[in-house]
């Protein structure tokens, strides 16, 4: 991991406080071999992602989930929120549970602390998005079990047989279309569900 994009908006006022004057996130990280480039809006991010290996989000938390959304239907990539002082203290009054970072960046990390926590915010990434991909196979699942369920309770009622007959007339058929059977109870309930508004 050697892209870093970081996406900053975070600007010092008239007067130099303490923590305007930190080292910027992409000097410390530059500092220390990582490719940087930078982003403040929507626009320069989503030109910049492509190239990007993970993104330093240097903002108050409040901001990081809505940036977060937005990166990750760009491309699947670690998020990891720069923890300096400006971007902790903006976020004194914020916390919340589901903020969509990976892992935790500070100002005062040496070089082996930043690659231990970009490679742990890679695993993290990677075990989130696996764990995304699971629940959308277990709601694709669902969806086809309760098409497949109304199918046999309509089986049931118009033929006048149990469920497992129900079931395995609903097999049949798929196999005799060559269809998946969610794809067969789905023609079922729509037809049979035509039929009654017509009445």
């Amino acid at each position: 991991m050697r892209s870093l994009l970081v996406i900053s908006n975070l600007t010092a006022g008239p007067k130099q406080t303490a923590a305007s004057m930190q080292p910027l996130p992409e000097t410390i990280l530059s500092g220390n071999g990582y490719h940087m480039m930078k982003a403040s809006s929507e626009e320069r991010a989503k030109q910049q992602i492509g190239e990007a290996d993970a993104i330093v989000l240097n903002l108050p938390l409040n901001e990081v989930k809505q940036w977060g959304k937005a990166l990750m239907q760009w491309k699947r990539v670690p998020l990891l929120w720069w923890c300096g002082a400006a971007s902790a203290g903006s976020s004194a009054a914020f916390c919340e549970d589901d903020v969509l970072i990976d892992g935790i960046l500070t100002p005062s990390m040496s070089e082996q602390e930043i690659h231990w926590a970009l490679h742990f915010g890679a695993k993290q990434s990677f075990e989130r998005q696996q764990w995304i991909n699971e629940r959308k196979q277990l709601e694709s699942r669902l969806e086809e079990r309760k098409w497949i369920d109304m199918a046999k309770g309509i089986l049931c009622k118009i033929k006048n047989v149990s469920e497992a007959e129900a079931y395995d007339l609903l097999r049949k058929q798929a196999m005799n279309e060559r269809k998946r059977m969610v794809d067969v109870a789905t023609s079922i309930v729509k037809v049979y569900q035509l039929l009654q508004e017509q009445k």
